[in-house]
């Protein structure tokens, strides 16, 4: 239509002197006409002979791009967690690549894909800071601001063996949370990388308040990629890569955070081995070493961690495989995992109890196993062997969500100094999280507890909350959440959980997720 548009201009133009000119012609000035039609004739011939070129040239530089566009290097995240196109911190903090059930092409958090190009924000990556065909740096982060008031708490708490402690009862403002997240591929697109700055300003002034970490990967094909670095154990549904797409922010019920592992050095693979099937499975140093130097391992490479998690409706679980049914899957997604891990552990490895991000091995009332005299016998345990199963199922549908996850811990050959009444523990329990988009991408609401079933008591807890997403997208919410624990199991600074306590906590955050 353009093309056309322009000849008729052109003649038009053309033909304009030549018939004002015959206007104006005396009578018997025929002749004259005619050439001057015949100059018009060739003139619009020239001009379209100019047109074909131009299209021809127009025509040769669009096929210009479109195979500069296909020959270009994929992203870090593949076709991309969190964080997460959805492997932004899949890849980059550790979550595969999904799409919501609606199909096309969407970003890891439900939005149109952006044209790929540097020196934008693209969903699940971040800020592409600098692409190029021999690398590309992607910057995102993680942030959130909450109020805590734990004020109605009891104030004191007597474990199983007579012990009376008094519980830190919080009321502040805390910015609680940054992480700096720098990945990209670098000469091969399958050669990743990971870098990150972690700091929990609750921990201002312990050893643990700042965390340097990360690690490089190669992705061989879909079935298998390969990394060495700190990452998280895939003991439980939480640490298999898809924070921060949690229905709570930044804290996991009593139970999983009970029975879970946490992150450590190691070396480990994932991919997906049949369609909706995937895995991944990770060797490392132990349970936990954030906040653990290297003198301080025991010498033996024996944590084992894997999982498999199939999803057999739809081929996917949303962005990072999280909580919730932000997307509004229009037909039923289903997960199916289950989670098994093993270490070796001494109490010399064991992180301190307030180092953030931390898992140490309790009982069921919270008492440290490696503590001194934890039994009030006199005696301590010096290494012990933790076996922990985890099973999980899920669905989405249409804003609403349910998954549960049943755990079981082992905890055996222990090696002691002095008199230890057991030989070995055995603690069972669950959670279960359950969500609606009261307005679709803008308002969600849930519920979310966990029990334990151990030999040292039987704790529980209840989340009450509700997610508001101003910009409709998941990258920025606000969330509220009332939580009642009765007899916590576990606690440190940077979770609104405290040993032993019973009672409610309330909690409002600010999050930036991107």
């Amino acid at each position: 239509m353009g093309n056309l548009c322009i000849r008729a201009s052109a003649l038009l133009l053309g033909m304009a002197p030549v018939v004002a000119q015959a206007q104006e012609a005396p009578a018997g000035g025929s002749q004259s006409i005619e050439d001057r039609l015949r100059a018009l004739e060739a003139n619009q011939s020239r001009l379209e002979d100019e047109l074909r070129a131009r299209d021809a040239r127009i025509e040769e530089l669009e096929g210009q791009r479109a195979a500069t566009a296909a020959s270009a290097p994929a992203s870090v995240g593949g076709a991309a967690p969190g964080v997460i196109t959805a492997e932004g911190m899949a890849q980059a903090a550790g979550t595969p690549p999904v799409s919501p059930a609606s199909g096309g092409a969407l970003s890891s958090f439900g939005k149109p894909a952006e044209e790929a190009r540097w020196g934008t924000y693209e969903g699940g990556k971040g800020l592409v800071v600098a692409r190029t065909d021999q690398g590309e740096l992607d910057f995102a982060t993680f942030a959130y601001a909450r109020y805590l008031n734990g004020k109605d708490l009891d104030k004191t708490y007597t474990d199983s063996f007579g012990r009376t402690s008094n519980i830190d009862r919080r009321h502040d403002v805390q910015l609680q949370k940054i992480t700096l997240n720098f990945k990209g591929w670098l000469f091969d697109p399958n050669f990743r990388y990971l870098f990150y700055a972690w700091t929990s300003n609750t921990n201002q002034g312990l050893g643990a308040q700042v965390v340097l970490g990360g690690y490089l990967s190669y992705r061989f094909n879909d079935a298998i990629s390969v990394a060495a670095g700190i990452g998280s154990l895939p003991s439980t549904r939480t640490t298999n890569w898809n924070f921060p797409n949690w229905l709570r922010v930044d804290n996991r019920t009593m139970a999983d955070e009970f029975f879970r592992a946490s992150y450590t050095s190691g070396i480990w693979a994932w991919g997906e081995i049949a369609p909706g099937l995937k895995y991944r499975a990770m060797i490392g140093n132990n349970l936990s070493q954030l906040g653990v130097d290297a003198t301080q391992l025991d010498n033996g490479f024996n944590t084992l961690s894997g999982a498999l998690w199939w999803m057999p409706t739809t081929g996917e679980y949303g962005p990072a495989e999280g909580f919730g049914d932000f997307e509004h899957h229009d037909d039923i997604a289903t997960l199916f995992g289950v989670h098994m891990t093993h270490s070796r552990e001494d109490a010399q490895s064991q992180p301190g109890t307030e180092s953030f991000e931390n898992s140490q091995i309790r009982l069921s009332d919270g008492t440290l196993l490696f503590g001194a005299d934890p039994f009030m016998t006199g005696g301590r345990v010096r290494k012990a062997t933790y076996d922990m199963l985890a099973v999980n199922a899920g669905f989405k549908y249409r804003g609403f969500s349910l998954d549960g996850e049943y755990y079981f811990r082992w905890i055996s050959d222990l090696d002691t100094v002095g008199v230890v009444p057991v030989s070995k523990l055995y603690d069972n329990g669950f959670q279960l999280q359950g969500s609606a988009m009261v307005i679709p991408e803008k308002l969600q609401a849930y519920a979310s507890g966990s029990m334990i079933f151990g030999q040292y008591g039987d704790p529980w807890d209840l989340g009450l909350g509700l997610n508001w997403y101003p910009f409709d997208r998941r990258e920025v919410r606000l969330n509220a959440q009332a939580l009642y624990m009765d007899k916590s199991a576990i606690g440190y600074t940077s979770v609104p959980y405290a040993v032993g306590g019973k009672g409610w906590v309330f909690s409002t955050d600010v999050v930036l997720a991107f």
